[in-house]
């Protein structure tokens, strides 16, 4: 069941991000890791359930799109497509992306660049020798099972499942949670992505 939930003034200040007009990088005062300051813009839209649904769509099927097109035309132009994707999905633009994948690991295993994500996606980047290219893995379909969306004016977080299933048939379940923010084009920018493997006690 698809659970959402509208954020009203009294626990806005619970979220940091907004709509922006333009963004500044910076970092902490120890400068250990970066930061992006949004800056908000009053004109922007409120985000909606319609739209957060759509950009999750969008990410399964570019997702497909990047396996096919390896398997088709092969790593080069599957590393292009990723970074049509990467551009167009992702607030790398803006400064950086709170983004953790899957299978990443050890000192790589948050990709706050565009770099750090491209390579996470598609491998190739010896500055990343332990990514293999999650997004080559044959990944035929997709399907969605949101837990909880929430939406506080201009930005979104979701969590829940990703049913992803391979050439083989296979059906891989990750745990996932997205943030978003609307830029000043009025496009939604991921800048939060957390995935993970499911809890396995055993």
């Amino acid at each position: 069941m698809r659970k959402i939930f509208t954020v009203t003034a009294a626990t806005a200040l619970l979220f940091a991000g907004s709509a922006m007009a333009q963004s500044s990088a910076a970092t902490t005062s120890d400068g250990s890791y970066p930061v992006a300051n949004l800056s908000p813009s009053a004109a922007a839209a409120p985000i909606t359930i319609a739209e957060v649904e759509a950009a999750q769509r969008a990410w399964g099927a570019a997702l497909v799109a990047i396996s096919t097109e390896y398997k088709t035309n092969g790593q080069a132009a599957a590393t292009r497509l990723a970074g049509q994707v990467l551009d167009a999905a992702y607030g790398y633009s803006l400064g950086p992306v709170a983004f953790k994948p899957t299978l990443a690991h050890g000192g790589t295993t948050f990709r706050t660049t565009r770099e750090g994500a491209l390579a996470y996606f598609v491998g190739g980047n010896p500055s990343f020798s332990g990514d293999t290219g999650f997004a080559l893995k044959g990944w035929q379909s997709y399907q969605i099972d949101n837990a909880a969306v929430v939406i506080n004016g201009t930005t979104a977080i979701s969590t829940g499942n990703i049913m992803l299933t391979n050439d083989k048939g296979e059906v891989t379940t990750v745990n996932k949670t997205w943030g978003w923010v609307r830029d000043a084009d009025g496009a939604l920018r991921i800048v939060l992505h957390h995935s993970s493997l499911p809890f396995d006690p055993d």
